[in-house]
């Protein structure tokens, strides 16, 4: 789901930069924290969303036959997305958003990635989780990220205050 800006901002992250924030959330923290960033730059928020919502069953990590485990453990996987975002072309960097799931990105991730073209493109990778680091994430992702730039990659836990998130963000550019 596209959400555009939901608040008018006097400030501007970089004016000569579009930027969009892009996640996916199975639980809602890491759409709390994606929106957060998303008014801290004025950007551009975009929901990643399963074309087949996940139950409270699908989530379960410790059941072998949860849908999240079968993903996480098939490498091929690339569980579709309910609608392609079709404006990723005018955003030149693009923060994208998901929680933690055995040490890196849940697959839809990939596909959302792949789905795109990110030529020329910054991405900037975080997560949200329980106790994980980002670990090996990035690297995880840079094949399905094409000819985008994977230019950070940081766990984000919702306590960061609006300048924490800007200047973080323009570390990463």
């Amino acid at each position: 789901m596209y959400c555009p800006k939901q608040y008018v901002s006097l400030r501007t992250f970089e004016p000569e930069k579009t930027i969009m924030v892009a996640f996916f959330s199975a639980t809602g923290e890491t759409r709390k924290v994606a929106r957060k960033l998303a008014f801290a730059l004025d950007a551009d928020e975009y929901e990643i969303e399963p074309r087949i919502p996940y139950s409270e069953k699908d989530l379960d990590w410790r059941d072998r036959n949860s849908r999240c485990y079968v993903e996480m453990h098939d490498p091929d996987s690339r569980p579709l997305i309910a609608k392609k975002f079709a404006n990723v072309g005018e955003h030149e960097v693009v923060f994208v958003g998901f929680p933690i799931w055995w040490g890196t990105a849940p697959s839809i991730i990939k596909t959302f990635l792949e789905s795109h073209n990110f030529y020329k493109k910054k991405i900037i990778l975080f997560a949200t989780s329980g106790g994980s680091g980002i670990g090996n994430t990035a690297e995880d992702l840079r094949e399905s990220a094409g000819k985008g730039e994977i230019a950070g990659a940081r766990v984000l836990t919702g306590d960061e205050d609006e300048d924490e998130l800007r200047a973080w963000a323009k570390s990463c550019l």
